[in-house]
Protein backbone atom coordinates (compact mmCIF):
# COMPACT_ATOMS: atom_id res chain seq x y z
CA UNK A 1 0.00 0.00 0.00
CA UNK A 2 2.69 2.50 0.75
CA UNK A 3 4.59 1.92 -2.57
CA UNK A 4 1.02 2.61 -4.35
CA UNK A 5 0.70 5.81 -2.17
CA UNK A 6 4.57 6.99 -2.99
CA UNK A 7 3.49 6.27 -7.09
CA UNK A 8 0.37 8.49 -6.50
CA UNK A 9 2.06 10.89 -4.95
CA UNK A 10 4.80 11.12 -7.89
CA UNK A 11 2.07 11.33 -10.44
CA UNK A 12 2.90 14.45 -12.38
CA UNK A 13 -0.91 16.16 -11.90
CA UNK A 14 -0.44 15.52 -7.97
CA UNK A 15 2.46 17.48 -7.88
CA UNK A 16 1.25 20.02 -10.67
CA UNK A 17 -1.88 20.23 -8.01
CA UNK A 18 0.04 20.46 -4.82
CA UNK A 19 2.34 23.48 -6.56
CA UNK A 20 -0.77 25.48 -8.04
CA UNK A 21 -2.25 25.19 -4.35
CA UNK A 22 0.91 26.83 -3.37
CA UNK A 23 1.25 29.72 -5.54
CA UNK A 24 -2.74 29.64 -4.95
CA UNK A 25 -2.21 30.68 -1.28
CA UNK A 26 0.58 32.75 -1.81
CA UNK A 27 -1.19 34.69 -4.72
CA UNK A 28 -4.51 35.04 -2.25
CA UNK A 29 -2.01 37.16 -0.04
CA UNK A 30 -0.84 39.51 -2.28
CA UNK A 31 -4.44 39.65 -4.43
CA UNK A 32 -5.66 40.31 -0.65
CA UNK A 33 -2.84 43.15 -0.15
CA UNK A 34 -3.67 44.85 -3.66
CA UNK A 35 -7.93 45.13 -2.62
CA UNK A 36 -6.67 46.60 0.89
CA UNK A 37 -4.10 48.49 0.32
CA UNK A 38 -4.89 49.54 -3.27
CA UNK A 39 -8.24 49.10 -5.07
CA UNK A 40 -10.12 50.22 -1.48
CA UNK A 41 -8.50 53.47 -0.90
CA UNK A 42 -8.83 54.19 -4.90
CA UNK A 43 -12.69 53.63 -4.82
CA UNK A 44 -12.76 55.68 -1.44
CA UNK A 45 -11.64 58.52 -3.70
CA UNK A 46 -14.37 58.17 -6.00
CA UNK A 47 -17.02 57.24 -3.43
CA UNK A 48 -16.44 59.76 -0.51
CA UNK A 49 -13.92 57.76 1.40
CA UNK A 50 -15.80 55.17 2.17
CA UNK A 51 -13.80 51.93 3.27
CA UNK A 52 -15.86 48.74 2.71
CA UNK A 53 -14.11 46.96 6.00
CA UNK A 54 -16.12 49.30 7.93
CA UNK A 55 -19.81 48.53 6.47
CA UNK A 56 -21.87 47.11 8.99
CA UNK A 57 -25.55 47.03 10.45
CA UNK A 58 -26.62 44.71 13.30
CA UNK A 59 -29.81 43.03 13.86
CA UNK A 60 -29.96 42.67 17.82
CA UNK A 61 -27.11 41.18 19.12
CA UNK A 62 -25.76 40.01 15.82
CA UNK A 63 -24.20 42.20 13.59
CA UNK A 64 -23.89 42.16 9.80
CA UNK A 65 -20.45 42.85 8.21
CA UNK A 66 -21.43 43.08 4.48
CA UNK A 67 -18.57 45.57 4.19
CA UNK A 68 -16.46 42.53 4.01
CA UNK A 69 -18.47 41.00 1.82
CA UNK A 70 -17.78 43.31 -0.67
CA UNK A 71 -14.31 42.73 -0.30
CA UNK A 72 -14.18 39.56 -0.93
CA UNK A 73 -16.14 39.91 -3.72
CA UNK A 74 -13.50 42.38 -5.26
CA UNK A 75 -10.82 39.86 -4.48
CA UNK A 76 -12.65 36.85 -6.05
CA UNK A 77 -13.20 38.90 -9.59
CA UNK A 78 -9.60 40.35 -9.47
CA UNK A 79 -8.53 36.48 -9.22
CA UNK A 80 -11.03 35.11 -11.75
CA UNK A 81 -9.60 37.85 -14.14
CA UNK A 82 -5.67 36.92 -13.33
CA UNK A 83 -6.98 33.12 -14.19
CA UNK A 84 -8.68 34.28 -16.76
CA UNK A 85 -6.18 35.84 -18.83
CA UNK A 86 -4.07 32.87 -17.57
CA UNK A 87 -6.29 30.48 -19.24
CA UNK A 88 -6.43 32.42 -22.42
CA UNK A 89 -2.89 33.35 -22.58
CA UNK A 90 -2.03 29.20 -22.22
CA UNK A 91 -4.44 28.34 -24.70
CA UNK A 92 -2.52 30.36 -27.40
CA UNK A 93 0.30 29.09 -26.67
CA UNK A 94 -1.01 25.47 -26.86
CA UNK A 95 -2.56 26.17 -30.28
CA UNK A 96 0.39 27.98 -31.91
CA UNK A 97 2.24 25.02 -30.98
CA UNK A 98 -0.58 22.57 -31.97
CA UNK A 99 -0.05 24.50 -35.59
CA UNK A 100 3.28 24.10 -35.50
CA UNK A 101 3.49 20.74 -35.26
CA UNK A 102 0.79 19.52 -37.52
CA UNK A 103 1.88 18.06 -40.16
CA UNK A 104 0.79 19.86 -43.58
CA UNK A 105 -2.38 17.75 -44.88
CA UNK A 106 -0.88 15.92 -48.05
CA UNK A 107 -1.42 17.41 -51.55
CA UNK A 108 -4.80 15.24 -53.23
CA UNK A 109 -3.35 12.31 -55.59
CA UNK A 110 -4.53 12.57 -58.78
CA UNK A 111 -5.15 9.83 -61.32
CA UNK A 112 -2.12 7.86 -62.10
CA UNK A 113 -0.18 8.07 -65.76
CA UNK A 114 -1.79 4.40 -66.29
CA UNK A 115 -5.51 5.71 -64.93
CA UNK A 116 -5.14 8.15 -67.71
CA UNK A 117 -3.95 6.21 -70.49
CA UNK A 118 -6.48 3.05 -69.80
CA UNK A 119 -9.13 6.04 -69.87
CA UNK A 120 -7.78 7.03 -73.36
CA UNK A 121 -7.66 3.48 -74.31
CA UNK A 122 -11.48 2.77 -73.58
CA UNK A 123 -12.51 6.28 -74.57
CA UNK A 124 -10.93 5.24 -77.99
CA UNK A 125 -12.22 1.74 -78.31
CA UNK A 126 -16.26 2.95 -77.57
CA UNK A 127 -15.77 5.01 -81.21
Amino acid sequence: MLKEFRAFIAKGNVMDMAVGIILGAAFTAIVTSMVDDLINPLLGIFIGGIDFSGLSFGVGDAQFMYGNFINAVIKFLVVAWVVFLLVKSVNKMRDAAAKKEAPAPAAPKGPSEIDVLMEIRDALAKK
